[in-house]
């Protein structure tokens, strides 16, 4: 069940947090001119993978449609032909779909996709990505929070590298979770049983003993969300590789 590992690039190349956007362009996040950015850049790119009504996969990041465009609703209840309609916030594009992100990258620069959790579990949006991606030639790597998710992607797609997003959850982000999940997540319990070969966690606590655990059995350790040069140095003594925003991390 064990995944291939990351592809060199994405352990070299730093990853554009939802490509390489900026509140101050046209270059939304998740967007084809942030893509195109992070292409031209040189990046690899990260982005997030939701789910229409009707089961075609997009590439954004909330549930909801209401920050990135303005609109009501859920993504998930909301009809490709309605999404493809909608603009996102600061830019000049709809949300695209995956398959027009696959096409306008075409292998260039590294891809790190993110499942984001779904109410119905997953498999739904597992399946429809998977029947994208097993045709794309490029350097790849997939990976969810949710381990269900990342155990349908080991069925879906076992010969693409996979991994799990992990942080340390407390406080507020930990609200509504069960003692015995927490204490799983938070030691990445997941992981052996998921087949994954890397994490990508929170930057805040990289020291930890699970992500120690994981790199001393040979986990690649990929981070986020890394905001200056003074974090990224930080995070890069602990992490092979940084994903990034809001400044640009220094390529190779």
């Amino acid at each position: 069940m064990t995944a291939p590992r990351l592809p060199e690039r994405l352990k070299r190349l730093p990853v554009a947090h939802r490509a390489l956007h900026n509140a101050d362009t046209t270059c939304p996040e998740n967007s084809l001119a942030a893509i195109r950015a992070a292409m031209t850049a040189g990046y690899a790119i990260e982005l997030d993978l939701q789910l229409s009504a009707d089961g075609d996969v997009f590439v954004f990041h909330d549930e909801e449609l209401t920050r990135l465009t303005g609109a009501s609703g859920r993504v998930d209840e909301t009809p490709s032909d309605r999404l493809k309609a909608l603009t996102l916030l600061g830019g000049r594009e709809a949300p695209p779909p995956l398959a027009e992100v696959l096409a306008l990258v075409s292998g260039a620069v590294p891809l790190l996709l993110e499942f984001k959790a779904q109410r119905d579990g997953g498999e739904r949006l597992v399946a429809a990505a998977a029947a994208l991606l097993r045709g794309y030639r490029g350097d790849l790597a997939v990976m969810s929070f949710d381990p269900g998710i990342v155990t349908l992607l080991a069925r879906y797609l076992p010969d693409v590298a996979r991994g799990l997003t992990t942080m340390t959850w407390r406080g507020a982000e930990a609200e509504g979770l069960s003692k015995a999940t927490l204490a799983r997540l938070n030691a990445i319990a997941d992981y052996e049983a998921t087949g994954a070969t890397f994490i990508s966690h929170h930057h805040r606590d990289l020291d930890s003993a699970p992500v120690t655990r994981l790199r001393e059995q040979g986990a690649d350790v990929l981070c986020w969300t890394i905001r200056s040069a003074a974090e990224e140095a930080r995070a890069r003594q602990i992490a092979c590789n940084v994903t990034f925003e809001g400044y640009r991390a220094a390529l190779p």
